[in-house]
């Protein structure tokens, strides 16, 4: 409990401190008005009352978090608090806080968009190749550590069921985009 509270405190401390000095360094404007309010179109920007962007936040954030957070305390022990406190604090808010803060200089714009107006149009859809690619490994690791940690073929068991498990969430986009192929030009049926 102690460690728990320990860890409790770090975060809040990183959030007024670390936090207080990324605000600083980046130079946010208060009186900038966000996309929602500048390019409002009831689809893509609407304001939201402040209690749902912090649920959506939240629930973006948070749904790894118990899941992951336990298989790491499962496996790594105590050194987990550090990995998960720490990254929270330095890698993970910093990384949200400054995504949103580009975006909203950008008028809402995605980081691949960003990008493309700095390193040209090339990189643009590199980048979203990219973060598709990610999103996939992403969705393909999630299932395999949740499965890896409920099974109980132990560690050399679940190292093949993890290269299967990213294996088959990798590939299954592609094999749809196979199948949409395949419907649409459908090959020709042989005359008898």
């Amino acid at each position: 409990m102690i460690t728990f509270i320990c860890c409790l405190l770090t975060l809040v401390a990183g959030y007024f401190i670390y936090g207080s000095f990324i605000e600083r360094t980046f130079g946010i404007e208060i009186d900038r008005k966000t996309p929602a309010f500048t390019k409002q179109d009831g689809v893509d920007f609407m304001p939201l009352p402040t209690w749902k962007v912090f649920m959506i936040q939240f629930l973006n954030i948070a749904g790894l978090g118990p899941i992951f957070g336990a298989i790491m305390g499962a496996k790594f022990g105590t050194a987990s608090f550090l990995w998960i406190v720490l990254g929270s604090i330095f890698a993970g808010a910093t990384h949200d806080f400054l995504a949103g803060m580009l975006s909203l200089r950008r008028d809402g714009e995605s980081l691949p968009e960003i990008i493309g107006q700095y390193l040209g149009k090339g990189c643009r859809q590199f980048m979203r190749g990219f973060i598709v690619l990610l999103m996939m490994l992403v969705g393909a690791v999630f299932v395999a550590v949740a499965a890896c940690a409920a099974s109980r073929k132990g560690q050399s068991g679940c190292q093949q069921q993890d290269r299967q498990y990213v294996m088959f969430h990798f590939f299954t986009p592609f094999s749809g985009w196979k199948i949409r192929i395949f419907l649409l030009f459908p090959a020709p049926q042989s005359v008898n």
